[in-house]
């Protein structure tokens, strides 16, 4: 049985952290995060909303290609707390289906919008073979646009090894969130962390 609770933080013997992207996949902003990984040789969780994946398959195709991890974030964004259970699933579902043409595979993370969860929709999410997944730094709400130095400051202050990161590449203007990850990227690989997937943190959990 998968474990029903929200993870945001595992135990690690190394410096490993996720970082992770809500709402893409983007035509403009994916690409720019795409292109900072690529130079840090690190790799991240997108958890794609469906119906993005519908508009833009291609940029999803190449997430993929490129190593990185795709997740479920639903297909419409809904806060599942407020949807029948029979709704919730059909939205993990029908975002499974997306993520399984892209990658070929299942996905095996899952976030829920808003962070909406309660216990039956925890319930749901392992039924489905999933982890359900929050993060450290709430705080940073870079979904908000509070500034770059807003979501650096409230994002430094918890990282420590084994935490999962949430940013946002889709959904409105997210040019501050780009240049607050460029400039946390290169921080962290200085200070010799590696950045890598959900499911390899997970993997690398004591």
């Amino acid at each position: 049985m998968v474990e029903q609770s929200l993870v945001e933080q595992v135990s690690v013997q190394e410096k490993i952290l996720a970082f992770t992207f809500d709402d893409g996949p983007h035509p403009v902003y994916t690409h720019q995060v795409l292109e900072i990984f690529r130079r840090a040789g690190g790799h991240a969780t997108f958890f794609m909303i469906g119906k993005e994946m519908e508009a833009y398959p291609d940029i999803a195709a190449e997430v993929h290609r490129e190593g990185h991890e795709i997740a479920n974030h639903t297909y419409t964004h809904p806060n599942l707390t407020e949807l029948t259970l029979e709704e919730a699933g059909e939205e993990l579902r029908q975002a499974e289906r997306l993520v399984q043409e892209v990658t070929g595979n299942a996905a095996r993370s899952f976030r829920p919008p808003y962070f909406g969860v309660n216990d039956d929709i925890l319930a749901l999410a392992a039924e489905r073979g999933y982890r359900t997944i929050g993060a450290v730094n709430g705080g940073a709400q870079d979904w908000d646009n509070p500034g770059v130095e807003h979501i650096l400051e409230h994002t430094r202050s918890v990282v420590k090894p084994g935490s999962v990161l949430i940013f946002h590449d889709g959904y409105g203007d997210r040019s501050q969130t780009v240049e607050a990850v460029r400039v946390l990227v290169e921080e962290l690989t200085a200070e010799g962390y590696r950045m890598v997937t959900v499911s390899e943190l997970l993997r690398m959990a004591e």
